[in-house]
């Protein structure tokens, strides 16, 4: 049998380099799309109706004070320019400052961006542990009464708006519930006076404000389940957890029926393939058949959905955030969109999708690791 080009007795290095080789061109193929991403988010930006002037000024917005203002952030240059001079700031992971606010993007990414990417990551995790098993469940006992719960279960969830189970979540553990141990924090993402220090704080680290180092401690510090982990503060770490719970479990509803729905389908193909067979006819138990052998050629398609589903919660949670009164990305660009903050959209925007590659780049590497076929592709 041939594991790639190679057969499966091969050296362990000659597997190394096909792995390599693999991963080089997914990472080759990746570029065209950051160099389309840089030129979308841009355009769009450019697109949306209005000046930054006349958006933040209003009625203050002369032609005179409006040629100053676009003079003062390099509005008045031609676009190719405008479009020149941003490729460059972002290949320094340099966005210039925020026209609203007047303070560098990178600072307002720093601390916005940590508080999505938990949020999403929560959402995921929420959804890949419940779905998983109930699609597993759900296909194991196919056409029986827990199939139907399940898969219903699933239909519900697909259908419910993020943001009237987020209200309906945060009535029920925080007003319901209140006063019991399954009550929940209803807004925010910690307790007053127990939200962490900044990292570079608590190790007395010497940084120079408004440096990449500084940047990176604030992000690192904004990631407020990491920081306590690290730092050991495990009541401060309880509190996050808490807080968390009911935006995770608004956002990762729908990927959670998706997930539970898509592992059903696809054991439910693998189930009834030659080789599943055979190895009951061996007489291994049930229990191998299904996670050992059916269930890792079933994770392709499963892995796929996880991937995608990661970048729509980036993309998507500014429903939740806005519901739970989280300040992240969602909300930062709702503001940015309003106020035509050109230098805010595209960052965020950008950073959005390259996350977004980035994700689709390690589920094509988790496939080569889960089907050595894929790796001839």
């Amino acid at each position: 049998m041939l594991v790639g080009r190679w057969p499966a007795s091969a050296p362990p290095a000659y597997l190394l380099i096909e792995m390599i080789g693999y991963i080089v061109r997914r990472l080759l193929l990746a570029i065209p799309v950051l160099i389309g991403i840089l030129f979308v988010t841009f355009a769009v930006a450019r697109l949306l109706p209005g000046d930054p002037c006349h958006a933040m000024l209003q009625e203050k917005a002369t032609p005179e004070v409006c040629a100053e203002f676009n003079r003062r952030f390099g509005l008045d240059q031609p676009i190719p320019v405008q479009f020149v001079t941003y490729i460059g700031e972002a290949l320094r992971a340099d966005f210039g400052d925020s026209i609203q606010q007047g303070r560098p993007v990178t600072e307002l990414l720093a601390e916005r961006l940590p508080t999505t990417l938990e949020l999403s990551i929560s959402a995921l995790l929420f959804a890949v542990i419940v779905g998983i098993p109930l699609g597993i469940v759900s296909a194991y006992w196919r056409n029986s009464i827990v199939d139907v719960a399940t898969m219903l279960l699933a239909n519900i969830g697909v259908s419910m708006p993020v943001f009237w189970l987020g209200l309906m979540l945060a009535y029920a553990f925080s007003v319901l519930l209140r006063g019991t141990p399954l009550a929940l924090p209803p807004s925010h993402r910690a307790g007053p006076g127990l939200q962490p220090s900044p990292l570079y704080v608590y190790w007395n680290i010497p940084v120079a404000e408004g440096t990449l180092g500084h940047w990176i401690l604030t992000f690192l510090s904004n990631l407020f389940v990491f920081n306590s982990l690290i730092t050991g503060r495990w009541a401060e770490l309880w509190d996050v957890i808490r807080h968390l719970i009911l935006p995770a479990m608004a956002l990762g509803t729908i990927p959670m029926a998706l997930i539970a729905r898509m592992t059903r389908s696809s054991l439910l193909e693998v189930l009834g393939l030659d080789y599943i067979r055979v190895a009951r006819a061996k007489g291994l138990r049930e229990g191998a058949v299904v996670l050992r052998h059916a269930f890792r050629n079933a994770m392709l398609p499963v892995a796929t959905v996880i991937g995608l589903e990661l970048g729509y919660l980036m993309g998507g949670a500014m429903l939740t955030e806005t519901i739970f009164g989280l300040n992240g990305v969602g909300t930062a660009l709702l503001t940015a969109i309003t106020a035509r903050d050109y230098a805010v959209i595209q960052a965020f925007t950008l950073v959005v999708a390259l996350i977004f590659v980035l994700v689709n780049l390690a589920v094509d590497l988790l496939y080569g690791f889960l089907d050595p076929r894929v790796r001839l592709a």
